[in-house]
């Protein structure tokens, strides 16, 4: 089944350049020389980059341009916590520095951390922006789709093994 489109369900292998607007380019899978390898409609990646994959070949390449809202999100200014010092451990608060990202987590969801970055160091706390550090900012991907694994693979061996 040579040149299959990747569709929702399917494992695909992609490389990826990624730039802002101005062309500075923040991430690129290639000088990683590793694929990202996902199962497309988990929702593992940015819906927008998803959608792109979408109906790709084996081989294609493509380019996207996503708007802030359908890539990190816009910029929420109330996404802005301050926390007590004492919430970390001592070894940590010591080392946080305005510009410092650090992961932190909800107590509904302790193991989902996300990416935060301190705007401020006072005395007692530490004040928080939780936006994404890549919100409010409009990206662009040169995508390949190195390869698609379709999502029927040898499931009816499987059931009819099933029904013996």
């Amino acid at each position: 089944m040579a040149n299959s489109k990747a569709k929702t369900g399917d494992k695909v292998s992609i490389h990826y350049v990624a730039t802002f607007d101005d062309g500075e380019q923040f991430d690129n899978s290639y000088d990683r020389n590793q694929t990202i390898d996902i199962v497309l409609g988990k929702g593992m990646l940015i819906s927008g980059f998803e959608n792109a994959i979408e109906g790709m070949e084996e081989g294609e390449k493509k380019s996207v341009h996503l708007e802030a809202g359908e890539a990190y999100g816009e910029f929420d200014p109330n996404a802005i916590t301050e926390l007590s010092k004492e919430t970390f451990p001592e070894q940590l608060v010591d080392t946080i520095q305005v510009g410092s990202v650090i992961p932190l987590s909800t107590k509904e969801f302790p193991d989902r951390a996300f990416p935060a970055t301190a705007t401020e160091v006072k005395e007692s706390t530490i004040v928080f922006n939780l936006n994404h550090p890549l919100a409010g900012k409009n990206v662009n991907f040169d995508i390949e789709l190195v390869a698609v694994e379709t999502a029927e693979t040898e499931e009816t061996d499987t059931n009819d093994e099933w029904y013996d």
